[in-house]
């Protein structure tokens, strides 16, 4: 069961979401990069998302698909984030979602 942030938490009063804390961008705008048609933008973007992010916000962002589509290009720009990762996706993979 996932518990995100409300969306009144996610963002501070000019919607600049919580996780990005380093730039500028507002969610909607970061939306935009998760979906470029650059495949290196979508994982970069998508890296910062699982990366800096509480897992349970990053799946109220990004879908589960999404993340799949771009994870083994995305998988690098996860640091220490990325065990949990690979096994958050290995568990889906199991119970077939």
């Amino acid at each position: 069961m996932l518990n995100p942030l409300p969306p009144e938490r996610l963002t501070d009063r000019l919607g600049h979401p919580y996780f990005l804390w380093d730039n500028e961008l507002t969610l909607e705008q970061f939306r935009a990069l998760l979906s470029d048609a650059d495949e290196e933008v979508r994982a970069y973007s998508l890296g910062t998302l699982l990366r800096q992010a509480r897992p349970d916000d990053a799946l109220s962002i990004v879908s589960l698909a999404a993340i799949r589509r771009d994870w083994a290009k995305a998988e690098k720009y996860v640091g220490k984030e990325r065990p949990f990762w690979n096994w958050y996706l290995a568990e889906m993979a199991k119970r077939g979602e």
